[in-house]
């Protein structure tokens, strides 16, 4: 067994998403959103390089010493499964663990407002989560994919670097692809898609113009598309999108993404207010026909006051999600007005004053 499994034994049993261990420092968990530092030596260069490269394979260590990162996916058997980052800095060796649950939760447990699960209803189109890194995009998009699999017949492709969720065919066929495994790149493995009979497609990560370009060609053409971006807010995410492409092209891309755009899931998370795991806030922008024409006129500026007045239609802007969530004391206000970068009523409820954080 490798050394370092104790450590993602020790990870999983305290409820951590992260582990993260680095040269000179012990190894540290992110905790409810917060970093703890176990009761641990100092590690040197060579403690994290005997760590990470015991469960490397060989191919992944060549990758590393060329391209100085790596990604991959890692499994321990009846322990879970882990996505990792390793990279240098300027005490040398680091690596980033992940944990990504073996059970897939449900829309139900992670209690998706059904408005995001109206999306998922469309025949064809393009649907976006996105979020800053650790804001829960891939349990959100792996409850929505499991959702199809278990309610649709269907054939589900997705492509991912690396994969996270592993899902099981249930009445959907599921093909999951991993970028340096199974195939060159997100843009490669698009292209192919589309000789290989999908219904729906996710796409890890819209990193690139090839890779948004065949994105939106595969939504134009009849399937339904799940993507992410790293953006904060629905208006962004459409400007980021369009801003990718030169600029004698964007007003076609603002046309095709106005034609194929389903909506856009925004979302973060907070620590819950009684210290015991997060809580997840979101914006929500439907695709109505009003939101097409805003984004075929280039009048980005004016979602926001659509979405705040689009409610009939589930959609909500994040301050009132977080607004919701403060009033019934799920989060505290420090918290809300830090995102907010406003000062926000705290009227909800109060927790108990003998509940302790969890550390």
């Amino acid at each position: 067994m490798a050394v370092i499994h104790e450590l993602f034994k020790s990870m999983v049993e305290q409820g951590a998403s992260d582990l993260h261990v680095t040269s000179g420092a012990p190894p540290y968990l992110r905790l409810h959103g917060n970093m703890v530092p176990l009761n641990y030596k100092d590690l040197s260069n060579q403690d994290v390089q005997s760590l990470i490269f015991e469960i490397l394979t060989e191919k992944q260590k060549k990758s590393f010493i060329e391209k100085w990162e790596l990604d991959f996916a890692y499994t321990v058997p009846g322990v879970g499964r882990f996505r990792a980052n390793v990279f240098m800095q300027r005490k040398g060796l680091a690596a980033v663990f992940r944990v990504i649950p073996e059970k897939i939760k449900t829309p139900q447990e992670l209690n998706l407002p059904p408005a995001i699960m109206d999306l998922i209803e469309a025949d064809k189109g393009l649907v976006l989560v996105t979020g800053p890194t650790g804001s829960g995009k891939s349990t959100t998009l792996a409850a929505l994919i499991h959702h199809i699999n278990t309610t649709k017949d269907a054939h589900i492709i997705t492509v991912e670097d690396p994969i996270e969720f592993v899902h099981q065919n249930a009445k959907s066929l599921i093909n999951q692809r991993e970028v340096g495994v199974h195939t060159k790149s997100f843009a490669n493995a698009l292209k192919s898609a589309l000789r290989e009979d999908p219904d729906i497609l996710l796409v890890g990560e819209l990193r690139d113009l090839e890779t948004i370009a065949l994105a939106l060609t595969a939504a134009e053409t009849g399937h339904l598309v799940f993507g992410t971006l790293h953006t904060n807010s629905a208006a962004k995410t459409i400007d980021r999108i369009i801003d990718v492409f030169p600029e004698g092209q964007q007003q076609q891309i603002r046309t095709m993404l106005s034609e194929s755009l389903r909506g856009v899931v925004a979302q973060t998370l907070f620590t819950r207010r009684d210290g015991h795991g997060r809580v997840a806030a979101y914006e929500i922008m439907k695709c109505t026909k009003a939101i097409s024409n805003l984004i075929r006129e280039n009048k980005i500026h004016q979602i926001h006051s659509q979405i705040q007045t689009g409610s009939k239609f589930g959609m909500v802007l994040f301050e009132k999600s977080v607004e919701d969530l403060l009033k019934k004391g799920l989060i505290n206000k420090a918290d809300a007005n830090s995102f907010l970068g406003k000062d926000l009523d705290d009227s909800g409820p109060q927790p108990p004053t003998d509940v302790k954080k969890a550390v």
